[in-house]
């Protein structure tokens, strides 16, 4: 099922979604598109919808009992909720990193091949320690671990375990990447090697990045959404969306100055 018309600027573009679990509506008809090699922050108060909005970009709700999505999310003209879409094939093309960092308890190496091997990976050692190799460099980690690709991934630290997760998702070769609190779990320097990692995955990736750090969203993001929660029905909406400057300096909607100011939230 493709759309008729589509921005192609977008990797990704929400129409009137609804997100349910259960007869709990949380997120209302949110409207907006995530741009090309861009990185966009979802930003807002605890419970207000951003990593549920995160997780419909790859269907990763649709592991959760009871979850519905009703709308669009339109990814190269096609409605990733079509009855055709396949939402493993939908997992490949648009990787995920997790808020605390989950690399399997394997060697570094069978972390990265990992991914490859499950999707049938037919090449030779060879083509996979190339990969293996140009995962780890796109994620930055390897200079510091080509000598011990043996070593498990459990014995990195968390800002290295962080980063191998980020290349065990580009060792898929995905189109966009999604990051839920990625640095919520790190320190101050991991999560800067996080923030300039992001710089240089964006030549070749989108990047959606869900954060509470507002110095983050204001320091490492192009576009930013700010999502609230509605009052009187608790459902998550967008409230404003513009690039991360119009957002910090020149925010149209007065709650979003509110938040971003720190006065509520």
């Amino acid at each position: 099922m493709t759309s008729a018309t589509y921005d192609t600027k977008y990797a990704i573009e929400t129409r009137n979604m609804h997100i349910y679990y259960g007869a709990f509506r949380a997120v209302k008809d949110v409207s907006f598109g995530i741009e090309r090699n861009k990185i966009t922050a979802l930003i807002g108060p605890s419970g207000c919808g951003k990593s549920t909005v995160l997780r419909s970009f790859n269907r990763m709700n649709d592991l959760i009992p009871g979850a519905r999505t009703e709308g669009e999310v339109l990814y190269h003209g096609q409605n990733l909720y079509a009855p055709d879409v396949d939402a493993v094939q939908v997992r490949r093309e648009i990787g995920m990193v997790f808020q605390k960092p989950n690399p399997f308890p394997k060697s570094i190496y069978d972390n990265i091949a990992y991914g490859p091997r499950i999707n049938g990976w037919k090449g030779s050692k060879a083509e996979m320690d190339e990969l293996v190799e140009r995962a780890l460099r796109g994620a930055a980690l390897w200079d510091e671990v080509k000598d011990d690709l043996k070593k498990s991934g459990l014995a990195l630290s968390g800002g290295q375990q962080q980063r191998l997760c980020i290349a065990r998702a580009l060792a898929v070769e995905p189109e966009m990447i999604l990051m839920d609190e990625p640095c919520s779990a790190l320190d101050p320097i991991s999560t800067l090697k996080i923030e300039e990692l992001m710089f240089e995955l964006r030549q070749n990736y989108t990047i959606v990045i869900v954060t509470h750090n507002m110095q983050q969203a204001a320091r490492a993001s192009d576009y930013t959404a700010f999502f609230l929660m509605d009052k009187d029905d608790r459902a998550g909406q967008l409230i404003e969306y513009d690039t991360t400057s119009n957002i910090f300096q020149n925010p149209k909607d007065k709650r979003t100055e509110e938040y971003i100011s720190g006065r509520f939230g």
